[in-house]
């Protein structure tokens, strides 16, 4: 059955609810403002410094009276809006699905591997700390709709971009390039780049010799192939075949930006990388945030899942636990959702345990094989729960996830059908070099997915940049704009005044990093993939890791991106 676009059985259920939650909006708005009036971001101190503004303290007396009057007005209204909205929770499916009617039908497949066998595939996944108002302030970060309109314009810019590939054509190398460095200009630019021509990374202000080599990612929705030919008198023959089977960047091109380390291609991009074709988001959880993001990213994301959740008593009529707010979760999808299915965390704690947080399960369609049998992907995200120090209940909610996803396969699998890929991303709160985190470092998920960034329990590959920022300085000028956080990033001695330290075992002193190691930080935010899942005709290789600075200034989180090739053995395919 095809996914529904409502959550509610009929459109009287959905009718009551509306009238349910308009009675309580006004009382919640009102509760989160009086909250936001008083706690005010480190940006919005530095420019009432700068303008010597004395009258903020007459600005939160009044609004603090103001709105609270506002709140003992609206209570009553709320409570009857309460009465009516928490009963039907009980019968309301956990999420919305919207589906932007496309232009053409191939707009929604992929034509890779029935007509070549192989196939390339963009995730992305960022935690965009899209909170009510008063909440977020906690985070230092403000203007909640604002920001959700700001991320969206900046996703589709960077994401509508020509993904180009660049084939060098060399006896000494071989291979392909995404270049983030493209010869296209920003939309506000004035002048345009010649085309042909790599535009050279900004010149860092720092000096640092240990600075890594930066590109700067810029913008269109197409994909462009350009052979370059590095001498007249290669064996070209020779590296034409070599094209098609070499997928690693090549050596002439590492120095521009794209670097390898492990086999792992890797970049700072300071835009989103072109062509993602699903995106995962965790924290949308105010509502209408999720509509405004819902809006802009409709025309490139056709299929989109939104308000992900369960609200109020949890298992209805049992209510062990109450769900003030939803999982947090928003999905994004090129491709159609043919199914999906979430589940949440019964062991949730503290103030952890108020929102719906879980794992979203979905298959998509991606096309058809050269046999016309249909070629799908599994796609899952989640949050697990935050709070240090109690890495037990993530790995509870670890043992969940492995068991949800499982399952989920199980029910839904056909016998017809090709699994291209099967994709765990999101916010997992625990990162891979915190002593504190060595329960969920441990965790048996790692031997069914596969981490490009972790070298082995505890340790990270050398060259990983951490995701989450020190919320106080979010808004310096080295880290406020995507240029300046992507040169930061690139230099180990500016990367840890902005990046998250570890967090050393309890009772314990933190040594780090280790004589001779670089300076990485936590990364909490992981896509991992499994390859025994997948057909057996199917190879997975991975073409870039991404950590993306296009967010700057809009949350606390780097966000990142995988981009996947798939390759379908030709003989099982004909035969």
């Amino acid at each position: 059955m095809a996914l529904q676009a409502s959550p509610f059985p009929n459109r009287l259920v959905s009718g009551f609810h509306a009238v349910g939650w308009a009675l309580v909006l006004p009382c919640f708005w009102s509760l989160s403002h009086i909250i936001a009036v008083c706690k005010s971001t480190t940006q919005e101190q530095a420019q009432r410094a700068e303008q010597e503004c004395y009258l903020h303290p007459l600005k939160v007396f009044f609004g603090f009276i103001f709105f609270l009057i506002l709140f003992v007005i609206t209570a009553p209204l709320a409570f009857l809006g309460f009465l009516l909205w928490a009963p039907l929770q009980g019968c309301r499916r956990p999420f919305y699905y919207h589906r932007e009617a496309p232009s053409s039908p191939e707009r929604e497949s992929h034509k890779g591997f029935e007509l070549e066998g192989r196939a390339s595939f963009g995730f992305a996944t960022a935690n965009l700390c899209l909170l009510p108002e008063g909440l977020a302030r906690f985070n230092n970060l403000g203007n909640t709709h604002r920001r959700a309109s700001a991320i969206g314009q900046r996703i589709v810019q960077g994401v509508c971009r020509p993904h180009i590939k660049i084939y060098v054509d060399s006896p000494s190398s071989c291979g392909t390039l995404s270049p983030s460095n493209s010869t296209l200009p920003a939309p506000n630019s004035k002048r345009e780049a010649p085309a042909g021509r790599q535009s050279q990374p900004p010149a860092s202000r720092h000096g640092d010799s240990t600075e890594r080599p930066v590109r700067v990612v810029p913008e269109v929705c197409d994909e462009t192939e350009v052979l370059l030919s590095e001498t007249p008198n290669s064996n070209q023959n020779s590296n034409q075949q070599d094209k098609t089977r070499c997928r690693s960047a090549p050596r002439a091109f590492l120095s521009q930006g794209l670097h390898q380390k492990d086999d792992v291609p890797w970049e700072v991009s300071s835009l989103f990388p072109a062509n993602v074709d699903i995106l995962c988001l965790e924290e949308v959880f105010d509502k209408r945030a999720a509509q405004k993001l819902t809006n802009i990213l409709k025309p490139v994301f056709g299929h989109i899942l939104y308000d992900i959740g369960v609200y109020a008593c949890q298992p209805p009529c049992r209510c062990t636990s109450f769900k003030f707010f939803n999982s947090g979760l928003f999905l994004a999808s090129r491709f159609p959702i043919l199914k999906a299915q979430y589940h949440w965390f019964p062991n949730s704690r503290g103030e952890d345990a108020l929102a719906a947080k879980g794992l979203l399960s979905t298959k998509v369609l991606i096309g058809q094989n050269q046999k016309q049998n249909k070629v799908v992907g599994y796609f899952n995200c989640t949050h697990l729960h935050a709070p240090e120090g109690e890495g037990e209940i993530r790995c509870l909610q670890l043992d969940m996830v492995t068991k949800w996803i499982g399952d989920f396969r199980e029910e839904n699998k056909q016998p017809d059908e090709e699994v291209v890929f099967d994709v765990l991303c999101g916010d997992f709160n625990f990162d891979n070099c915190s002593p504190d985190d060595h329960l969920e470092q441990n965790h048996h998920l790692f031997e069914e997915y596969r981490d490009p960034c972790r070298a082995g329990p505890g340790k990270e590959k050398p060259w990983v940049i951490g995701t989450l920022l020190g919320q106080p300085t979010l808004y310096d000028e080295d880290v406020n704009t995507p240029e300046n956080l992507q040169r930061t990033l690139e230099i180990d001695e500016q990367r840890k005044q902005y990046i998250s330290p570890p967090v050393p075992a309890a009772g314990s002193t933190l040594v780090y990093p280790e004589t001779g190691q670089p300076w990485i930080g936590r990364r909490l935010d992981y896509i991992l993939y499994r390859e025994r899942s997948i057909s057996k005709h199917c190879r997975t290789e991975i073409e870039e890791v991404t950590f993306i600075t296009h967010l700057a200034g809009l949350t606390d989180h780097i966000p990142v991106g995988l981009r996947l090739n798939i390759i379908m053995d030709s003989d099982c395919v004909e035969e």
